[in-house]
């Protein structure tokens, strides 16, 4: 068994961020900012890891950015390399870049879903494949992947980063036994729900289905300080909150009303248009202000209400599901 440490301090720590200058990333580079750590963010625009060097500097991190595209595997290992001459090892590692699009899997083009695939899916074996080498020669180390609820549970109209999530969450198991020989070595899997951040604002839009920060979307700060306390005390797999679980417990009991009632959702939102399609951030870096909030689409309900709702579904579903064995 894994030895895990109540509270070990991060201070000192080297902490390496891929997608790190807005939404969850440029929260979890702050988060671990005021933890001393020393923070290593990576991304593709050059504008955003200005604004976030300047951040985090102003919280007193030594911080380094490097521009990486993840889904290039040579520049992954270039950020490894700056890594480790930035301060001679690197302790923790986390996975979170990402892409997204929505709309009919059959609207998106085929280099729209190849590199949703290619930076959300290679993205994260790249950093694995990259990390896991210099954690055995050191004997410890942290992998974090922030995988999403969307690992365990579809996403209708988004089915390329779907996929994507289902194969990061398949990656992250294996490696948890190719590990499993060395004590202080832990890959770690984060599973938090929609989150308020730019994600949303930013993913590639097709079928005029535009996705925004629904209410009750988790605060991207709740989620950078999960990966803090991940790194303090290292556990396989982390769901944030009563709600993730019973999102998860739906699907399972009920996989089919699940999905359609998503999909009927998500039917209702789309309006057709075809001068507003857009290929996002899919293959540029976000535009605008680096950010870590989105746009919502409207006004935000409590954590406490969110929670209620999901109960409220779960206990329908339940009930469906002993109305129709007892009819059976």
């Amino acid at each position: 068994m894994k030895n895990q440490i109540e509270d070990r301090s991060l201070e000192g720590k080297t902490v390496v961020i891929t997608g790190g200058t807005s939404g969850v990333g440029r929260a979890t580079a702050e988060a671990f900012a005021l933890e001393g750590c020393n923070v290593v963010i990576a991304a593709r625009g050059e504008k955003g890891l200005e604004d976030t060097t300047a951040l985090l500097r102003d919280l007193g991190a030594v911080t380094l950015a490097v521009k990486t595209d993840v889904s290039v595997a040579d520049d992954v290992k270039n950020l490894a390399e700056q890594a480790l001459q930035f301060n001679g090892r690197i302790d923790i590692w986390i996975n979170n870049a990402g892409v997204m699009a929505t709309g009919k899997f059959e609207d998106m083009s085929a280099e729209a879903v190849d590199q949703v695939i290619k930076t959300n899916l290679l993205g994260y074996l790249h950093g694995a494949h990259t990390i896991l080498p210099i954690f055995k020669k050191q004997t410890d180390g942290i992998l974090i992947n922030n995988i999403s609820i969307g690992g365990w549970i579809p996403t209708p109209y988004g089915t390329a980063y779907s996929a994507s999530k289902y194969g990061i969450r398949g990656m992250a198991d294996a490696l948890q036994g190719e590990v499993s020989d060395f004590p202080n070595i832990h890959v770690c899997s984060l599973y938090p729900g929609m989150q308020k951040s730019t994600g949303n604002s930013h993913s590639a839009k097709f079928s005029g289905l535009d996705f925004k920060v629904p209410p009750g979307a988790t605060d991207p700060r709740d989620t950078a300080q999960l990966m803090v306390k991940t790194a303090k005390n290292p556990k396989k797999s982390v769901m944030p909150d009563f709600s993730t679980v019973m999102m998860k417990g739906f699907y399972k009991v009920l996989p089919g009303v699940f999905t359609n009632l998503s999909s009927g959702v998500l039917r209702l939102m789309m309006k057709p248009d075809k001068n507003k399609e857009s290929n996002g951030n899919i293959f540029i870096p976000s535009p605008g202000p680096s950010r870590i909030y989105g746009e919502t689409v409207l006004p935000e309900i409590t954590r406490k209400t969110k929670m209620i709702a999901v109960g409220a579904l779960a206990a329908g579903a339940i009930y469906l599901l002993l109305k129709r064995k007892k009819n059976s």
